[in-house]
């Protein structure tokens, strides 16, 4: 029973942390990177609306409440990063993240549920038969909340240094990190077989 907890967290870990799918990094990444250490509450609370609205795809494709054709939401997932990434480039130092509630956990929340769309096929095959299915989503939730704190916080600490000890402003810093994601994402969508 432990092991197969394990290993179902484990899964959720290695969900985020796959290098060969780095859009789950690249939209932490910008989600992250206008933020300093004092500012953790608020980040926990953008990646933990991520991580609901990922859980909440998931369950509902899961259950087969929704179906989304698998190219749509592939080009999806690089527009909701570029989406997030020009919105730092033009926010920049200008404390728009600071702003109340609002616009941008509810859009934290629906990029979540287009990334969770995303993964919602191979979830499925993971399922055994006869498995619970919300308790496995619940295990899975578990691991990505802990691999996007992993990838937060590594940014965060990045931010600091880069602003304490390399003396960048933290406009250039967020200027700089979101212009190379968009640099990133831009051939995702170009390579997407949408049209």
């Amino acid at each position: 029973m432990l092991q197969e907890f394990r290993f179902d967290v484990k899964y959720g870990i290695d969900h985020v942390l796959d290098i060969n799918a780095y859009d789950h990094i690249l939209f932490l990444i910008v989600l992250t990177v206008p933020y300093l250490f004092k500012d953790w509450k608020r980040v926990f609370l953008l990646v933990t609306m991520f991580t609901v609205g990922h859980t909440l795809s998931l369950l509902l494709a899961t259950y087969g409440a929704v179906s989304i054709k698998a190219s749509i939401v592939e080009f999806l997932i690089p527009v909701t990063i570029l989406i997030v990434a020009v919105f730092n480039v033009f926010t920049s130092g200008k404390g728009a993240q600071k702003e109340k509630v609002g616009v941008l956990f509810i859009s934290t929340l629906f990029f979540g549920l287009i990334h969770g769309l995303g993964f919602a096929r191979e979830l499925k095959m993971h399922l055994t038969a006869g498995e619970n299915k919300l308790w496995l989503l619940l295990k899975f939730a578990l691991g990505i909340e802990i691999a996007q704190i992993i990838i937060v916080f590594i940014v965060l600490f990045l931010g600091y240094l880069m602003q304490t000890i390399f003396r960048f402003s933290k406009r250039d810093w967020v200027m700089v990190i979101s212009a190379v994601v968009i640099g990133l994402v831009i051939p995702m969508l170009i390579r997407n077989n949408i049209f």
